[in-house]
C-alpha cells in the first residue's frame, strides 16, 4: 500500500522540476523578453521609418524564434508533466515549424543581400528577364525553409521523439523510435544536417559584406555576423550537449550564448547611421 502510494504521488504531483530546471527555464524566459523587445524595435524604429522589406524580415525573425521558444518552453518543461506524448510531440512539431519560419525570414534577409531591389541597382543593361528570375531566387529562398517546416509537422513519432527523454519522466509507449547515435533520426536530420546549412549562410554573408565594406557599415557587418554565428552555436551547442549527455550544461550555457548573441545583434544594428 505504502509503495502504491509513492508510486501514486510520483505519477500525479509536479516533481520533475529541480533548481538547474529552474535555472534554464528562467534564462529561457528572459530569451523570449528580448526576442519581442527586439521583434518591436526592428519593426518601429527600423522598418516603420525605412520602409524596407530588410528590416520587415529582420523583425519578424525575432517573433518567429519568441513563439517557437515558447512551444519548447512547453515541450520540455510543462508539457512532460501532463504525461501527454500527444501534447508533448505536437509542441515539438510547432517549436520546430516556428523555427523554420525564423530561418524562411533569415532567407529573406539573404535574399535581398544576393539579388537587391530593382531600384539599387544601377546597371541599366540589366534585362527585364533577368529581373524576374531575380525575383523567383528571393521567392524559392523564403519558401523551401517553409516546406521544410511543413515536413517537420508531418512527420512520424518514431522519427521524433526521443526515448530517454520519456522514460526520464516516466512516460512509457509502444512506439520504437529511429535513432543515429542515440538521437531521433528526424530530429538528428533537421537539427543536425538542415538548419547548419541554412543558419551558416547569413553569418558567412555578414562577414563578406564586412570584408567588402568600411568604417560603421563594416562594424555592423562585422558584429551582425558574430552575433548570429553566436546564436547558431548556441542552438546547436544544446543538441550536442544533449548527446553528449551533459544535463547541466546544456542547461545553462547554450542559452548563455545565445543572451551574448543577442547583445551583439541589438549593438551592430544601434548605429544612427544606418537608419
Amino acid at each position: 500500500m505504502i509503495t502504491q502510494g509513492l508510486q501514486q504521488i510520483k505519477l500525479t504531483e509536479m516533481i520533475y522540476f529541480s533548481f538547474i530546471d529552474s535555472l534554464e527555464l528562467g534564462l529561457y524566459f528572459v530569451i523570449i523578453g528580448y526576442y519581442f523587445l527586439i521583434f518591436a524595435y526592428f519593426l518601429i524604429m527600423r522598418f516603420r521609418v525605412s520602409k524596407r522589406l530588410y528590416w520587415l524580415f529582420f523583425s519578424l525573425l525575432f517573433l518567429a524564434l519568441a513563439i517557437s521558444r515558447g512551444f519548447f518552453i512547453l515541450y520540455y518543461f510543462y508539457a512532460p508533466e501532463t504525461r501527454s506524448v500527444s501534447l508533448m510531440m505536437l509542441s515539438y512539431r510547432f517549436a520546430l515549424f516556428f523555427t523554420w519560419i525564423a530561418i524562411s525570414c533569415l532567407m529573406g534577409m539573404l535574399g535581398i543581400f544576393l539579388f537587391p531591389p530593382e531600384g539599387s541597382l544601377k546597371d541599366e543593361s540589366t534585362e527585364k528577364q533577368k529581373e524576374y528570375l531575380k525575383y523567383v531566387m528571393r521567392i524559392a529562398l523564403i519558401i523551401a525553409p517553409i516546406i521544410i517546416g511543413i515536413i517537420a509537422l508531418t512527420l512520424p513519432d518514431r522519427l521524433l521523439i526521443d526515448k530517454e527523454f520519456l522514460s526520464e519522466f516516466w512516460i512509457f509507449i509502444s512506439i520504437k523510435p529511429n535513432a543515429v547515435l542515440g538521437y531521433p533520426v528526424g530530429r538528428f536530420v533537421i537539427n543536425l544536417i538542415l538548419q547548419p546549412l541554412f543558419n551558416f549562410l547569413i553569418p558567412i554573408m555578414f562577414f563578406y559584406l564586412a570584408k567588402r565594406t568600411f568604417g560603421v557599415l563594416r562594424k555592423s557587418y562585422a558584429l551582425n555576423g558574430t552575433g548570429f554565428l553566436l546564436y547558431y552555436l548556441g542552438r546547436l551547442s544544446y543538441s550536442i550537449l544533449g548527446v553528449l549527455n551533459a544535463p547541466n550544461t546544456q542547461a545553462v550555457i547554450p542559452p548563455l550564448i545565445i543572451l551574448l548573441s543577442l547583445l551583439l545583434i541589438v549593438i551592430a544594428n544601434s548605429f544612427e547611421a544606418l537608419k
